[in-house]
């Protein structure tokens, strides 16, 4: 399967491994893409997993609307269960970096039946974020997030400085040009600040209606963060232990570009979750 299709919108994905194999889902930040996860994505199939990396809204050429509407929660976490159904499998092992994480933190509550492991790397609980925006120096660490929502400047920015600011936050040169020039591509950079400009104060505000916990906590959970990480802080990681019960947090070494940077220790991790539940 090299693309599948939602929402009248076509998703670029990498299937790696047999149809038959154990699923594993990788779900890609900002600004990155889906070959973030290619050195963990491929040394999982070669351990006999199946693996799906999806280029996500905003990111695949043909999926990259223009009404920042169209970038809710809902429609996001829709689009991987779509990819679930193209794929023809009822529940997977899906990890997140970065906003990809924040996607699974979501699914966690809303489709659990379809999780049989989350690991989430990176992103904090949205309630240890929100904690942290007031309490410790976590809103100087996310200005980012909010320069992001600004219309119009935030494209011209990213196409012509974004790599020198990946690359101070600890990513690779390589990885980081790569990057930046993706985002020169037609509505590449738009697509991807559109998440900012909807999700942001959808992140921070509690559900309206909120599920009893019991319906995801059973859900095998992993929160991985590096401990040099510079987008968030340490006390807002370790609050995720508080407010996201039953979930195993672990701290690596490392930043905040575990997939590129530390993908052997990350791939440890993943594999020991999925082979814990497996077991079981």
């Amino acid at each position: 399967m090299d693309t599948f299709t939602t929402d009248g919108l076509i998703f670029e994905v990498t299937d790696l491994g047999a149809d038959d194999d154990p699923t594993v889902v990788l779900l890609h930040g900002f600004p990155q893409d889906r070959t973030a996860w290619d050195a963990v994505g491929q040394s999982l199939a070669r351990r006999g997993f199946r693996v799906l990396i999806p280029n996500l809204r905003g990111y695949s050429p043909e999926a990259c609307p223009r009404p920042v509407s169209r970038y809710g929660l809902p429609r996001l976490v829709a689009d991987i269960i779509a990819l679930l159904d193209a794929a023809e499998v009822d529940s997977a092992h899906v990890v997140g970096h970065d906003w990809g994480g924040a996607l699974v933190w979501t699914m966690r509550r809303t489709h659990p039946h379809r999780l049989r492991t989350a690991t989430i790397v990176s992103t904090p609980h949205p309630q240890a974020l929100a904690w942290g925006m007031t309490r410790t120096k976590q809103a100087l660490k996310s200005w980012y997030m909010l320069a992001l929502t600004l219309p119009a400047a935030p494209e011209y920015v990213l196409t012509r400085h974004l790599a020198r600011f990946l690359e101070r936050s600890g990513l690779s040169e390589d990885r980081a040009s790569h990057y930046q020039q993706r985002l020169k591509r037609r509505g590449a950079a738009r697509g991807a600040v559109n998440w900012y400009r909807r999700m942001l104060f959808e992140m921070l505000r509690p559900p309206k209606h909120p599920r009893p916990p019991s319906s995801h906590q059973k859900v095998p959970t992993v929160y991985i963060y590096g401990r040099d990480d510079p987008f968030f802080s340490r006390a807002v990681m370790r609050k995720t232990a508080e407010v996201a019960r039953g979930v195993d947090v672990r701290e690596m070494r490392g930043g905040h570009w575990l997939p590129e940077s530390e993908p052997d220790a990350l791939l440890h991790s993943i594999v020991r979750q999925v082979l814990n539940v497996s077991a079981d």
